[in-house]
C-alpha cells in the first residue's frame, strides 16, 4: 500500500463511469501566459503530394524564428508511432484523426502552437477535430489539384494505386471532400512554398498578435 493512500481496486475501477476529471491548479491560461502566446492548431488538409509537409515545416521554422513554441504533427511520422497499429480503412482513418486531435488539443493545453499535416479526406472527421480541439481550431486547405500531385508523385503513390497496388487510395479509389469552409486556402501549384506561408501567417495574424 502507498503511504498515505488506502486504494482499493475492484473490476469497476477501469470502466468509463468510474473517470473523474481532474482539475489541475495549472491550466491552460496560466501556460500562454508563461509562454506569451496564444495557443491554437493549425489544421492542414489535402491530397498526398499537395505539400502539406513542405508548408507545415517552413510555418514551423517561421514560427520558430518569431519566438513562438511550436510543435509539427506530420502524418507519416505520426504512423510510425503513436498510430503505427492503425491501418487505412475507413474505420482506421477515423480513428487516426481522432487521435491526433485529441493530441493536438492536449498540445493546445499545454500552450503550444501546434502544426498538423493530414490528408483528413473526410469533412465529418474534421469537424470532428474542430470540435475536440475548440475555438482555437484552423483549417488550412492545400488545394493543389489531383493532376498536379499525380505529376510529383514523390513517393510513387499514385503509380502503386494506379497500378492497384494499394487499396483505399486518396484521389483514387478513396474520395476527398474538399474543405467547405476553410479559414486559409493554399495552393502550391500556384504559389511556392514562402508565398503560402505568407499567405498564412497572414490570414493567422489576429491570433498570433493575441495578448495573453
Amino acid at each position: 500500500m502507498t503511504e498515505g493512500f488506502n486504494i482499493q481496486r475492484d473490476e469497476k475501477t477501469d470502466s468509463r463511469h468510474n473517470l473523474t476529471w481532474h482539475m489541475m491548479e495549472i491550466n491552460r491560461q496560466k501556460r500562454e501566459k508563461q509562454m506569451q502566446q496564444k495557443a491554437f492548431t493549425i489544421w492542414m488538409s489535402g491530397l498526398s503530394g499537395a505539400g502539406k509537409s513542405t508548408i507545415a515545416n517552413a510555418l514551423e521554422k517561421r514560427l520558430y524564428a518569431m519566438g513562438k513554441k511550436t510543435m509539427l504533427l506530420d502524418g507519416d511520422n505520426v504512423r510510425m508511432g503513436l498510430n503505427s497499429n492503425l491501418g487505412f480503412s475507413d474505420e482506421d482513418r477515423v480513428e487516426n484523426i481522432r487521435r491526433i486531435a485529441e493530441v493536438a488539443k492536449l498540445m493546445n493545453d499545454a500552450g503550444l502552437i501546434v502544426i498538423t499535416a493530414f490528408i483528413s479526406p473526410y469533412r465529418h472527421d474534421r469537424e470532428n477535430a474542430k470540435q475536440i480541439i475548440g475555438d482555437g481550431f484552423r483549417e488550412v486547405y492545400v488545394s493543389t489539384s489531383i493532376e498536379e500531385c499525380e505529376k510529383r508523385d514523390v513517393k510513387g503513390l499514385y503509380k502503386a494505386a494506379r497500378e492497384g497496388k494499394i487499396a483505399q487510395f486518396t484521389g483514387i479509389t478513396s474520395p476527398y471532400e474538399i474543405p467547405e469552409h476553410a479559414d486559409v486556402v493554399v495552393d502550391t501549384a500556384e504559389m511556392d512554398v514562402e508565398t503560402c506561408v505568407n499567405h498564412i501567417l497572414e490570414q493567422l495574424k489576429s491570433l498570433l498578435r493575441e495578448s495573453v
